[in-house]
Protein backbone atom coordinates (compact mmCIF):
# COMPACT_ATOMS: atom_id res chain seq x y z
CA UNK A 1 0.00 0.00 0.00
CA UNK A 2 1.31 3.43 -0.89
CA UNK A 3 2.31 5.72 1.95
CA UNK A 4 -0.05 8.57 2.76
CA UNK A 5 2.02 11.71 2.84
CA UNK A 6 0.72 14.67 4.86
CA UNK A 7 0.92 18.04 3.13
CA UNK A 8 0.81 21.63 4.22
CA UNK A 9 -2.47 23.36 3.28
CA UNK A 10 -0.62 25.81 1.06
CA UNK A 11 0.74 22.94 -1.00
CA UNK A 12 -2.57 21.21 -1.57
CA UNK A 13 -5.10 24.05 -1.93
CA UNK A 14 -7.69 21.44 -2.93
CA UNK A 15 -6.23 21.56 -6.41
CA UNK A 16 -6.16 18.50 -8.62
CA UNK A 17 -3.64 18.48 -11.46
CA UNK A 18 -4.05 15.42 -13.71
CA UNK A 19 -0.80 13.59 -14.37
CA UNK A 20 0.21 13.47 -18.01
CA UNK A 21 1.09 10.13 -19.54
CA UNK A 22 4.82 9.54 -19.69
CA UNK A 23 6.48 9.37 -23.11
CA UNK A 24 8.34 6.31 -24.31
CA UNK A 25 11.74 7.69 -23.28
CA UNK A 26 10.77 7.87 -19.59
CA UNK A 27 10.33 4.43 -18.14
CA UNK A 28 11.27 3.00 -14.74
CA UNK A 29 12.58 -0.55 -14.61
CA UNK A 30 12.00 -3.31 -12.08
CA UNK A 31 14.87 -5.40 -10.79
CA UNK A 32 15.39 -8.67 -9.02
CA UNK A 33 19.18 -8.41 -9.00
CA UNK A 34 21.16 -9.50 -5.96
CA UNK A 35 22.89 -6.12 -5.80
CA UNK A 36 19.54 -4.28 -5.64
CA UNK A 37 18.37 -6.37 -2.70
CA UNK A 38 21.75 -6.10 -1.00
CA UNK A 39 21.46 -2.31 -1.08
CA UNK A 40 17.90 -2.50 0.20
CA UNK A 41 18.96 -4.84 3.01
CA UNK A 42 21.81 -2.59 4.15
CA UNK A 43 19.53 0.46 4.16
CA UNK A 44 16.88 -1.39 6.18
CA UNK A 45 19.32 -3.01 8.61
CA UNK A 46 20.76 0.37 9.56
CA UNK A 47 17.32 1.98 9.72
CA UNK A 48 18.40 4.65 7.22
CA UNK A 49 16.38 6.99 5.04
CA UNK A 50 17.19 7.46 1.35
CA UNK A 51 15.99 10.17 -0.99
CA UNK A 52 15.72 7.38 -3.56
CA UNK A 53 12.68 6.05 -1.70
CA UNK A 54 11.26 9.20 -0.13
CA UNK A 55 11.26 11.21 -3.37
CA UNK A 56 10.23 8.21 -5.51
CA UNK A 57 13.27 8.59 -7.75
CA UNK A 58 12.79 6.94 -11.17
CA UNK A 59 16.39 5.73 -11.14
CA UNK A 60 16.24 3.72 -7.91
CA UNK A 61 16.40 0.35 -9.66
CA UNK A 62 19.45 1.20 -11.73
CA UNK A 63 21.30 2.92 -8.90
CA UNK A 64 20.58 0.35 -6.20
CA UNK A 65 21.61 -2.41 -8.60
CA UNK A 66 25.01 -0.69 -8.61
CA UNK A 67 24.94 -0.31 -4.80
CA UNK A 68 24.46 3.44 -5.16
CA UNK A 69 22.11 4.97 -2.60
CA UNK A 70 21.70 8.62 -1.65
CA UNK A 71 21.34 8.82 2.10
CA UNK A 72 18.91 11.39 3.49
CA UNK A 73 19.85 12.45 6.99
CA UNK A 74 17.93 14.16 9.81
CA UNK A 75 14.74 12.20 9.28
CA UNK A 76 12.12 11.73 6.59
CA UNK A 77 10.00 14.80 7.42
CA UNK A 78 10.74 18.21 5.91
CA UNK A 79 9.88 21.61 7.37
CA UNK A 80 9.31 23.00 3.86
CA UNK A 81 6.43 22.33 1.48
CA UNK A 82 7.91 22.62 -2.00
CA UNK A 83 5.26 22.00 -4.64
CA UNK A 84 7.43 19.62 -6.70
CA UNK A 85 8.71 17.35 -3.94
CA UNK A 86 7.28 14.05 -2.72
CA UNK A 87 9.07 14.08 0.65
CA UNK A 88 6.48 14.46 3.39
CA UNK A 89 6.05 17.74 5.24
CA UNK A 90 5.45 18.15 8.96
CA UNK A 91 7.11 18.41 12.35
CA UNK A 92 10.43 16.54 12.30
CA UNK A 93 11.62 14.19 15.02
CA UNK A 94 14.75 14.70 17.12
CA UNK A 95 18.10 14.08 15.47
CA UNK A 96 19.48 10.56 15.73
CA UNK A 97 22.86 10.92 17.46
CA UNK A 98 23.89 7.52 16.11
CA UNK A 99 23.09 8.40 12.48
CA UNK A 100 26.67 9.43 11.56
CA UNK A 101 28.08 6.03 12.48
CA UNK A 102 25.11 4.25 10.85
CA UNK A 103 25.86 6.05 7.58
CA UNK A 104 29.56 5.30 7.91
CA UNK A 105 28.89 1.59 8.46
CA UNK A 106 26.46 1.42 5.55
CA UNK A 107 28.99 3.04 3.21
CA UNK A 108 31.54 0.46 4.38
CA UNK A 109 29.21 -2.49 3.77
CA UNK A 110 28.27 -1.23 0.32
CA UNK A 111 31.96 -0.57 -0.45
CA UNK A 112 31.13 2.81 -1.99
CA UNK A 113 33.79 4.76 -3.85
CA UNK A 114 31.62 7.88 -3.75
CA UNK A 115 28.67 8.63 -1.48
CA UNK A 116 25.98 11.31 -1.72
CA UNK A 117 24.50 12.61 1.51
CA UNK A 118 21.46 14.87 1.45
CA UNK A 119 18.84 15.93 3.98
CA UNK A 120 15.40 17.29 4.52
CA UNK A 121 15.14 21.00 5.35
CA UNK A 122 15.39 21.47 9.10
CA UNK A 123 14.33 25.07 9.63
CA UNK A 124 13.52 24.10 13.23
CA UNK A 125 17.22 23.74 14.10
CA UNK A 126 19.32 26.83 14.94
CA UNK A 127 22.00 25.86 12.41
CA UNK A 128 19.67 24.17 9.93
CA UNK A 129 21.40 20.87 10.64
CA UNK A 130 24.86 21.86 9.43
CA UNK A 131 26.58 20.45 12.54
CA UNK A 132 24.89 17.10 11.97
CA UNK A 133 26.05 17.16 8.34
CA UNK A 134 29.59 17.75 9.59
CA UNK A 135 29.37 14.81 12.01
CA UNK A 136 28.13 12.51 9.24
CA UNK A 137 30.97 13.60 6.93
CA UNK A 138 33.61 13.08 9.62
CA UNK A 139 32.29 9.67 10.71
CA UNK A 140 32.01 8.50 7.10
CA UNK A 141 35.52 9.63 6.24
CA UNK A 142 37.03 8.07 9.35
CA UNK A 143 35.47 4.70 8.55
CA UNK A 144 35.97 5.01 4.77
CA UNK A 145 39.12 7.08 4.12
CA UNK A 146 39.15 6.28 0.39
CA UNK A 147 35.51 7.20 -0.24
CA UNK A 148 34.80 10.61 -1.72
CA UNK A 149 31.88 12.49 -0.19
CA UNK A 150 29.26 14.65 -1.91
CA UNK A 151 26.71 16.64 0.06
CA UNK A 152 23.41 17.94 -1.31
CA UNK A 153 22.36 20.58 1.18
CA UNK A 154 19.36 22.75 2.02
CA UNK A 155 19.70 26.52 1.52
CA UNK A 156 20.20 27.32 5.24
CA UNK A 157 17.98 30.35 4.73
CA UNK A 158 18.23 32.76 7.67
CA UNK A 159 20.87 30.56 9.33
CA UNK A 160 23.79 32.93 8.79
CA UNK A 161 27.14 31.27 8.14
CA UNK A 162 26.08 27.84 9.35
CA UNK A 163 26.87 26.37 5.91
CA UNK A 164 30.56 27.00 6.66
CA UNK A 165 30.43 24.24 9.26
CA UNK A 166 29.87 21.75 6.42
CA UNK A 167 32.57 23.25 4.23
CA UNK A 168 35.06 23.09 7.09
CA UNK A 169 34.54 19.31 7.07
CA UNK A 170 35.90 19.37 3.50
CA UNK A 171 33.37 17.44 1.43
CA UNK A 172 34.60 16.69 -2.07
CA UNK A 173 31.44 18.09 -3.70
CA UNK A 174 29.09 20.76 -2.32
CA UNK A 175 25.75 20.57 -4.10
CA UNK A 176 22.73 22.80 -3.64
CA UNK A 177 19.95 22.67 -6.22
CA UNK A 178 18.57 25.91 -7.63
CA UNK A 179 15.60 23.75 -8.81
CA UNK A 180 13.78 26.19 -11.13
CA UNK A 181 13.79 29.66 -12.68
CA UNK A 182 13.22 32.77 -10.50
CA UNK A 183 9.75 33.50 -11.89
CA UNK A 184 8.39 30.17 -10.63
CA UNK A 185 9.83 30.26 -7.11
CA UNK A 186 6.66 31.58 -5.46
CA UNK A 187 4.64 28.62 -6.74
CA UNK A 188 7.28 25.89 -6.90
CA UNK A 189 9.63 26.68 -4.02
CA UNK A 190 7.73 29.14 -1.78
CA UNK A 191 9.93 28.64 1.30
CA UNK A 192 13.14 29.46 -0.58
CA UNK A 193 14.67 32.47 -2.31
CA UNK A 194 16.41 32.21 -5.68
CA UNK A 195 19.15 34.72 -4.98
CA UNK A 196 19.80 33.27 -1.52
CA UNK A 197 20.49 29.91 -3.15
CA UNK A 198 22.79 31.58 -5.66
CA UNK A 199 24.61 33.36 -2.84
CA UNK A 200 25.04 30.09 -0.97
CA UNK A 201 26.72 28.47 -3.97
CA UNK A 202 28.89 31.53 -4.55
CA UNK A 203 29.97 31.66 -0.91
CA UNK A 204 30.65 27.92 -0.82
CA UNK A 205 33.22 28.27 -3.59
CA UNK A 206 34.64 31.42 -2.03
CA UNK A 207 34.98 29.71 1.35
CA UNK A 208 36.60 26.53 0.03
CA UNK A 209 38.26 26.77 -3.37
CA UNK A 210 39.12 23.06 -3.32
CA UNK A 211 35.52 21.88 -3.24
CA UNK A 212 33.61 21.20 -6.45
CA UNK A 213 30.30 23.06 -6.46
CA UNK A 214 27.24 21.65 -8.14
CA UNK A 215 23.63 22.63 -8.76
CA UNK A 216 20.62 21.30 -10.60
CA UNK A 217 17.46 22.51 -12.30
CA UNK A 218 14.25 20.74 -13.36
CA UNK A 219 12.48 21.55 -16.59
CA UNK A 220 8.83 21.00 -17.39
CA UNK A 221 7.41 23.28 -14.71
CA UNK A 222 6.41 26.04 -17.11
CA UNK A 223 9.75 27.78 -17.64
CA UNK A 224 10.89 29.29 -20.93
CA UNK A 225 14.14 28.34 -22.66
CA UNK A 226 15.67 31.80 -22.23
CA UNK A 227 14.93 31.60 -18.49
CA UNK A 228 16.84 28.32 -18.23
CA UNK A 229 19.78 29.89 -20.06
CA UNK A 230 19.70 32.83 -17.65
CA UNK A 231 19.93 30.39 -14.74
CA UNK A 232 22.99 28.86 -16.40
CA UNK A 233 24.59 32.32 -16.58
CA UNK A 234 23.72 33.03 -12.94
CA UNK A 235 25.26 29.74 -11.81
CA UNK A 236 28.44 30.37 -13.77
CA UNK A 237 28.65 33.83 -12.18
CA UNK A 238 28.57 31.97 -8.85
CA UNK A 239 31.47 29.77 -10.14
CA UNK A 240 29.42 26.57 -10.05
CA UNK A 241 31.40 23.72 -11.61
CA UNK A 242 28.77 21.11 -12.39
CA UNK A 243 25.21 21.53 -13.67
CA UNK A 244 22.49 18.87 -13.82
CA UNK A 245 19.29 19.31 -15.85
CA UNK A 246 16.45 16.80 -15.59
CA UNK A 247 12.79 16.36 -16.39
CA UNK A 248 10.26 17.27 -13.70
CA UNK A 249 7.99 14.30 -13.00
CA UNK A 250 4.80 15.23 -11.16
CA UNK A 251 4.53 12.93 -8.12
CA UNK A 252 0.76 13.19 -7.49
CA UNK A 253 -2.28 15.16 -8.59
CA UNK A 254 -1.76 17.43 -5.57
CA UNK A 255 1.68 18.60 -6.75
CA UNK A 256 2.63 21.37 -9.16
CA UNK A 257 1.26 20.52 -12.61
CA UNK A 258 3.61 19.28 -15.28
CA UNK A 259 3.72 21.76 -18.13
CA UNK A 260 5.29 19.42 -20.67
CA UNK A 261 7.82 16.67 -21.30
CA UNK A 262 11.03 17.73 -23.01
CA UNK A 263 12.39 15.53 -25.78
CA UNK A 264 15.87 13.99 -25.28
CA UNK A 265 17.15 16.15 -28.15
CA UNK A 266 16.17 19.26 -26.20
CA UNK A 267 18.22 18.04 -23.25
CA UNK A 268 21.19 17.54 -25.57
CA UNK A 269 20.76 21.11 -26.73
CA UNK A 270 20.70 22.36 -23.14
CA UNK A 271 23.89 20.40 -22.50
CA UNK A 272 25.59 21.96 -25.50
CA UNK A 273 24.60 25.48 -24.40
CA UNK A 274 25.66 24.87 -20.78
CA UNK A 275 29.06 23.52 -21.81
CA UNK A 276 29.61 26.64 -23.89
CA UNK A 277 29.08 28.66 -20.70
CA UNK A 278 32.13 27.09 -19.10
CA UNK A 279 30.81 24.45 -16.69
CA UNK A 280 33.38 21.75 -15.97
CA UNK A 281 30.67 19.13 -16.36
CA UNK A 282 27.04 19.04 -17.51
CA UNK A 283 24.57 16.18 -17.12
CA UNK A 284 21.37 16.80 -19.06
CA UNK A 285 18.79 14.12 -19.83
CA UNK A 286 15.16 13.29 -18.97
CA UNK A 287 16.15 11.05 -16.06
CA UNK A 288 19.09 13.10 -14.79
CA UNK A 289 18.89 13.70 -11.05
CA UNK A 290 21.34 15.30 -8.62
CA UNK A 291 22.97 12.04 -7.57
CA UNK A 292 22.43 10.04 -10.76
CA UNK A 293 25.79 8.52 -11.81
CA UNK A 294 27.42 10.68 -9.12
CA UNK A 295 30.49 8.48 -8.75
CA UNK A 296 31.25 8.39 -12.48
CA UNK A 297 30.58 12.12 -12.74
CA UNK A 298 32.98 12.88 -9.90
CA UNK A 299 35.74 11.05 -11.75
CA UNK A 300 34.94 13.13 -14.86
CA UNK A 301 35.01 16.33 -12.81
CA UNK A 302 38.51 15.61 -11.56
CA UNK A 303 39.70 14.71 -15.04
CA UNK A 304 38.17 17.83 -16.60
CA UNK A 305 39.72 20.05 -13.96
CA UNK A 306 43.11 18.45 -14.57
CA UNK A 307 42.78 19.00 -18.30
Amino acid sequence: MDKIRPRHPEKVKNQVNPIKKKPAWIRSKLSDSKEFFLTKTVVNQHNLVTVCQEANCPNITECWSKRHATFMIMGDTCTRACAFCDVKTGKPTKLDQFEPIKIANAVKKLNLRHVVITSVDRDDLPDGGSTHFKEVIEATRKKNPNTTIEVLTPDFLRKGDSYKIILNANPDVFNHNIETVPRLYVKVRPGARYFSSLELLKNAKKNNKQVFTKSGIMVGLGEEKDEVIQVMDDLRSAEVDFLTIGQYLQPTVKHHPLDRYYHPDEFKNFEKIAKSKGFLLVSSSPLTRSSYHADEDFAKLKQNKHN
